[in-house]
């Protein structure tokens, strides 16, 4: 099975985390992190960087790296590093995103994640809030 490596964005405000619906794709209208794929040559965090630019036009720095989340889809492997996130820069202006929202502990289950982004938010419900 082929392993596709991504990097998603814990992006935090306050007591919030923000979270987009997918835009696209097979998976159009769940939920998910920011991010997306690592190109050749670049290390997580620059493609987290270039990631986020892209997807919702800010400056993001990147912080501690909270997991490496593994998930078998039917088609592929995901193997998903994801790092704490604060916007430095710019408005946050979906691209991308069919939707977004800035999500509390409490909300936390309150949209329809992907299964490899619902494996980060089971994780995140002692460390977060």
């Amino acid at each position: 099975m082929k392993t596709v490596r991504v990097v998603a964005a814990v992006i935090r405000q306050g007591d919030r985390i923000f979270a987009t619906a997918r835009g696209y794709g097979e998976f159009k209208g769940q939920w998910e992190f920011p991010g997306g794929k690592i190109e050749v040559g670049e290390k997580p965090h620059q493609a987290l960087i270039r990631e986020i630019k892209e997807e919702l036009d800010v400056m993001v720095s990147v912080g501690d790296l909270i997991d490496t989340i593994e998930h078998d889809y039917p088609t592929f492997h995901l193997s998903m590093d994801c790092f704490w996130c604060n916007v430095t820069e710019g408005e946050i202006k979906l691209k991308e995103a069919e939707d977004a929202r800035w999500l509390s502990k409490d909300e936390l289950y309150s949209v329809d994640w992907l299964p490899a982004d619902m494996g980060l938010i089971e994780k995140l419900g002692g460390v977060f809030g």
